[in-house]
């Protein structure tokens, strides 16, 4: 049975990490660059402070997954906080990309004196979870075309760009991104774009992808 495309809110204001967190060294990266990796391990909590991260992960079968994308304010690399080496992931600045981190160690040591930074990082990393299981359950049960529609609105409310028409522009992302987001061929998702686009949900160019949020909302809820 396909899911039904409930985002998961938030139910109360959550606290904000970066109201415990003190301002830390500021990394840059070029587009491609590794941050970390299983051969370069990290002890760093991460926040982009602009550009965006790529975090995968290589299956068994070789296959690159494509774990999530990380803009603007957002946290990432909270494996360093248990073992890292057991990850196996792989961060690579998605575009010019600029970072604040903070020693794994150091953080826990603010805990100590801020417990309301531990609450902070339990509920983000909470909801995280919770998105993450959303998607899960998209992927054992919904059609490529329904995944690839969630998949998009998703990164639109979270990395895009609301405009007065309602419409949200992002930073363009490759078919074969989104083919490791939503678990398929570039092939499959170059189709299936294309039909959103005849259908006029999306635009796309090299530049940038222009979503139709609404509309494509009303088309996931019409093929549930």
């Amino acid at each position: 049975m396909a899911t039904t495309p409930v985002r998961v809110e938030p139910q109360k204001a959550l606290e904000d990490p970066l109201a415990y967190l003190p301002c830390s060294n500021v990394l840059e990266y070029g587009k491609g660059e590794v941050i970390y990796s299983h051969d370069q391990p990290h002890s760093d909590l991460y926040l982009v402070l602009s550009g965006m991260v790529k975090v995968t992960r290589v299956s068994n079968q070789g296959s690159q997954l494509l774990v999530d994308l990380y803009g603007t304010d957002e946290f990432f690399g909270e494996a360093a906080f248990v073992d890292p080496l057991q990850a196996f992931e792989r961060a690579t600045a998605h575009q010019h990309t600029t970072l604040m981190a903070w020693k794994a160690s150091d953080v826990e040591d603010l805990i100590q004196k801020r417990p309301k930074l531990a609450i902070a990082l339990l509920q983000a990393f909470g909801q995280r979870s919770l998105n993450l299981l959303q998607r899960l359950e998209s992927l054992s049960a919904d059609r490529i075309d329904k995944r690839l529609a969630i998949s998009l609105i998703r990164f639109a409310e979270r990395l895009g760009r609301p405009q007065e028409d309602g419409s949200i522009h992002m930073d363009p992302l490759t078919h074969e991104v989104l083919a490791q987001y939503v678990g398929t061929s570039r092939e499959l998702i170059t189709c299936h774009m294309a039909k959103f686009r005849k259908d006029g949900y999306l635009q796309y160019s090299r530049r940038s992808i222009v979503l139709y949020r609404d509309a494509l909302r009303a088309w996931v809820r019409d093929n549930a």
